[in-house]
């Protein structure tokens, strides 16, 4: 028999959510067939069967496991059905034990929660503390009684409204002060996005703003879409964004950087992995194009397509969403803005944002002239990168998108 547990994925990620069993409880197995999808902070990882034989499920969906912690068991029938026996076994003989001690249940209630070890990640205590819930009173429900979140948050609830009861005529004002708001736990997604723009928030930044004419790149698009189309590619103004920037990434390196505050340098990063903001159904993520200074306008395009659709599938490996050396945001592709400062990814340097095209007057020797305008913004790590460095990476961007005909097609 073998357990399958939680293992250290990287990334820093410490807990997972139990989203999916893809087998029920005693079915037949295959070694490394995929048999649960744990969610964690970055993706939703698949975990698969350690041997083949027969599952055990021990983390029920839908709760949280930490780093250690034993998700499954897969051995032979006879093996899980011991472990069963021997599981309930150790709980009859320590029943009458605990009763033999006990002289009343307040006695009985006391000792058994002096000796419960209690599990609960550090989070969860400073929740417990922060409600003034008592660790030692509340039922752990996570694997090996761990208490999780959701259990302290119950003890508080059940609190509140014996308060509430007790208290008479405060009884009707408390209900209609929780009918009146709803309280959305956040999901691991949006514990780990308000994580990073607490780091990100931090950072001294700076943005430079300016705007590409845009009329050229439109007019290439537009023309290049069907044939982009016929190979199963779908053509946006991303692709060619990406490798305008890598051009301009070649000539201003420190934007290709991160900053070692402990060391105090700046380590600036000889390959060219460019993030983007993907929105999925609880926030945004960051899927990340590697080695895009390699790959042709159409290899982006069709990445981007495949990686934005593992986004929305929750299929997407951790490997496709870290590493990056810069991040650009997509806002145009919302439809909305003319002027943004996005948030810096840390540990990057800096953020591209880049807004909506739209049709724009031009004076050109004397006389105006209509085209289409892309207004994009540099938000960057002051420490790093100045204001004139900024500048000059926003003019190779305008220079390589006015004139796209140097990027490669195919």
């Amino acid at each position: 028999m073998k357990e399958l547990k939680f293992v250290d994925v990287g990334e820093g990620i410490t807990e997972g959510h139990v989203l999916k069993w893809l087998v029920n409880d005693g079915d037949a197995v295959k070694e490394d067939q995929s048999i649960v999808q744990v969610e964690t902070d970055k993706a939703v990882v698949n975990a698969p069967a350690p041997i083949s034989g027969i599952v055990g499920i021990v983390a029920k969906q839908g709760t949280i496991v930490h780093i250690g912690d034993t998700i499954a068991v897969v051995g032979t029938a006879d093996e899980l059905k011991s472990m069963g026996a021997s599981q309930q076994k150790q709980a009859a003989a320590a029943g009458p034990q605990q009763k033999a001690m006990s002289t009343t249940p307040a006695q009985k209630q006391q000792k058994t929660t002096a000796s419960r070890e209690i599990i609960a990640a550090p989070s969860v205590r400073k929740l417990a503390n922060d409600l003034n819930i008592d660790l030692k009173t509340v039922t752990g429900t996570g694997p090996g009684g761990r208490v999780l979140e959701s259990d302290v948050r119950s003890v508080a609830g059940d609190s509140v409204r014996q308060d509430v009861t007790a208290q008479g005529s405060t009884t009707t004002a408390a209900v209609r002060h929780d009918n009146d708001i709803q309280r959305v736990k956040l999901s691991m997604t949006r514990r780990t996005i308000a994580r990073n723009m607490e780091e990100s928030w931090k950072i001294p930044r700076a943005t430079h703003m300016d705007l590409i004419n845009a009329t050229e790149l439109w007019n290439l698009v537009t023309k290049e879409k069907q044939r982009m189309k016929d190979m199963d590619i779908h053509l946006t103004f991303l692709p060619f964004i990406i490798k305008a920037l890598v051009q301009g990434l070649r000539e201003n390196p420190n934007f290709n950087a991160s900053y070692d505050r402990d060391a105090q340098e700046i380590i600036v990063k000889k390959y060219y992995n460019v993030g983007l903001a993907a929105e999925s159904e609880d926030g945004l993520k960051v899927i990340v194009i590697k080695n895009a200074d390699r790959k042709s306008i159409s290899e982006i395009a069709r990445e981007i397509q495949v990686l934005g659709q593992k986004i929305k599938d929750k299929t997407i490996a951790i490997e496709n969403m870290k590493d990056t050396s810069i991040t650009i945001t997509n806002i145009g592709s919302l439809g909305g803005g003319f002027l943004a400062v996005p948030m810096i990814n840390p540990p990057d340097v800096a953020i591209i944002g880049m807004l909506s095209i739209r049709d724009w007057a031009f004076v050109e020797d004397g006389k105006q002239i209509i085209g289409k305008v892309l207004p994009f913004t540099i938000t960057f790590d002051h420490r790093v990168v100045d204001g004139a460095e900024a500048v000059k990476l926003g003019n190779a961007l305008i220079k390589y998108l006015e004139d796209p005909e140097f990027l490669d097609m195919l």
